[in-house]
């Protein structure tokens, strides 16, 4: 597939690099400020030293990748609440040329899940996402291999900066600020954290699954989330826990139409009790019980192996 892509941060650099790989041709890869295209396939290595030395990916405007010559636009870009905006805007012009489209940005489904099925209905291009949630792991491709109406629920560790933060407490008896500057100086948290320490990334990926079951009966957004974080976790709360044979983790869960996001005590020998960056989602299923699914979910390589897997199922897939 000839493949235009915006966002060259982590992921959208390294599906970039990665696509010749699993056969695949980069025609357009933009940045906020600049875009690079060629019909016949950029050259990505140039491409992406320019934006290291120079800041930008070429001498084009942006809108020249959703213009380009593609089978397949790639989305990104950081995900925005609300609006969604710039992806959705993205998502809107694919869909209106009639182009498939994958997504690696949260926003346009964990915000506009109902407007972007809208598009995609009045288009002849598809949509997929798996690579939303938890990163390399398989979670939406299962629900969808399963059927959405045989899933009864999911609950799960879900983002790696919340998980290493509070399994580096248990293990060392360190208090949150410091491990927090630890993970930070490591690259595993941001220089800003919040969005992961305080629930709203693993909120985002249980609402997509919420949209995913609810099968258009009706739409979640971030606003339909309980959402507490991590921020207020002790350690003394975590030596607490350790005496009962537990460990606090941060799940996610999404159960009976409810969406909830909070610290939760878990056995140590639980599949819940990962450690470090790991994420790990229980799936419920109505008739093969509970499926565990676990990885690495976060990563440029790893998120980047998601889209291109949805790439491949597109291209392996009909048209209706």
């Amino acid at each position: 597939m000839r493949l235009a892509i915006v966002g060259t941060g982590a992921v959208g650099a390294s599906v970039a690099e990665l696509a010749a790989e699993y056969g695949h041709t980069v025609t357009a890869l933009a940045d906020s400020r600049s875009a690079v295209t060629d019909a016949a396939g950029i050259d990505v290595e140039s491409a992406l030293a320019r934006k290291r030395d120079e800041g930008r990916v070429g001498s084009g405007d942006p809108e020249d990748a959703l213009n380009g010559a593609y089978d397949c636009l790639v989305e990104a870009t950081p995900t925005t609440l609300g609006d969604a905006r710039p992806a959705y805007d993205h998502v809107r012009a694919a869909f209106e040329r009639d182009r498939d489209v994958v997504l690696a940005n949260k926003g346009p489904v964990a915000e506009r899940y109902a407007d972007v099925r809208a598009l995609e209905r009045e288009s002849e291009g598809r949509l997929r996402f798996e690579a939303t949630v938890g990163g390399a792991m398989p979670v939406l491709s299962t629900i969808e291999d399963c059927g959405p109406a045989h899933v009864t629920g999911i609950r799960g560790v879900l983002n790696g900066t919340a998980n290493f933060v509070l399994s580096r407490m248990a293990v060392e008896g360190l208090d949150y600020e410091h491990v927090l500057a630890e993970a930070q100086d490591l690259g595993v948290a941001e220089a800003d954290p919040s969005f992961d320490v305080e629930g709203t990334d693993a909120a985002l990926k249980c609402v997509i699954v919420a949209n995913v079951l609810a099968r258009g009966e009706r739409e979640y957004t971030l606003a339909d989330a309980d959402v507490e974080g991590i921020v207020d976790v002790s350690s003394n709360a975590l030596r607490l826990a350790s005496g009962d044979g537990r460990t606090v983790r941060l799940i996610g869960e999404v159960v009976d139409g409810s969406v909830r996001v909070a610290p939760r005590t878990v056995p140590t020998n639980s599949p819940l009790a990962v450690s470090g960056t790991e994420n790990v989602v229980q799936i419920g299923t109505t008739d093969a019980g509970r499926l565990n699914v676990s990885g690495r979910g976060t990563g440029g390589p790893e998120t980047a192996s998601a889209v291109l897997a949805d790439v491949r199922r597109l291209e392996s897939t009909a048209r209706d």
